[in-house]
């Protein structure tokens, strides 16, 4: 799921980073345009990647081959909606198998160092992650409803996780505290800090080698992951062997 601050991006923006996921994890990319705020504020972006999952879920003979397994991945604001997602989904055929959280946003409060830390001068200042959330989320006593940091420590989520986190992003910590959460909840979470680049490194492939070479691992390791859970998936559902002498 594209980031973009819950109120701009698309198909578009994130176009050559899907086309780099597909490329590196080996899978086949279904990129999800959702409604954006102001004019479409939580849940709506939320409900959109959920349908979409649904819609993937019901149609296994079609995309049964290209899936083997699902995962669902976003970066910045579509790091949260994609795990909220993920929440919503829970008990249901449409969980995915897998998520990669890049540099998300998980605390909507905006109370953790990095934000003062790095709120200035890193590229995404505090003032704009005030406003963007202000969009979103426009009822300031619903910002722990739509925090997943909040979601974690109430609801526990079995999906394995990839969670990438940036040094000089005021998302930094609040990022390092979802993965704390999960993991504290049971959630097998592989946690990759990148402590020199800055939020949103994974679309700064073309004019930064170390940003390039961080996204390219990160994409790798989520295609591993799907691989791998794919492949315990046919396991726990191959027929048992047949006894000896048996026909």
């Amino acid at each position: 799921m594209h980031g973009g601050g819950f109120v701009f991006g698309g198909l578009e923006s994130h176009d050559r980073l899907c086309r780099r996921l597909a490329l590196l994890a080996g899978t086949a990319v279904l990129a999800v345009d959702y409604r954006l705020a102001p004019e479409h504020p939580a849940p709506a972006a939320v409900d959109d990647v959920m349908r979409a999952l649904e819609w993937v879920a019901s149609r296994p003979k079609e995309l049964g081959q290209l899936l083997p397994g699902t995962g669902l991945a976003g970066d910045s604001a579509g790091g949260l909606i994609a795990y909220l997602a993920a929440c919503g989904l829970a008990g249901t055929p449409a969980l995915p198998d897998v998520l990669f959280l890049a540099y998300p946003n998980a605390d909507l409060s905006l109370s953790l160092q990095s934000v003062s830390e790095k709120g200035e001068g890193w590229g995404l200042s505090v003032q704009d992650l005030a406003f963007y959330i202000a969009q979103w989320v426009p009822d300031a006593s619903l910002l722990g409803k739509f925090s997943p940091v909040e979601v974690a420590r109430a609801q526990p989520l079995p999906v394995r996780t990839l969670l990438a986190t940036a040094g000089h992003d005021p998302l930094r910590d609040e990022g390092k505290l979802l993965a704390e959460e999960l993991a504290r909840g049971g959630t097998d979470v592989e946690y990759r800090p990148h402590p020199d680049l800055v939020h949103g490194f994974l679309t700064l492939d073309a004019v930064s080698p170390a940003a390039r070479h961080a996204g390219d691992s990160l994409l790798a390791a989520y295609g591993s992951l799907l691989s791998h859970t794919a492949m315990l998936r046919r396991d726990r559902n191959a027929p048992p062997d047949a006894p000896n002498g048996a026909t």
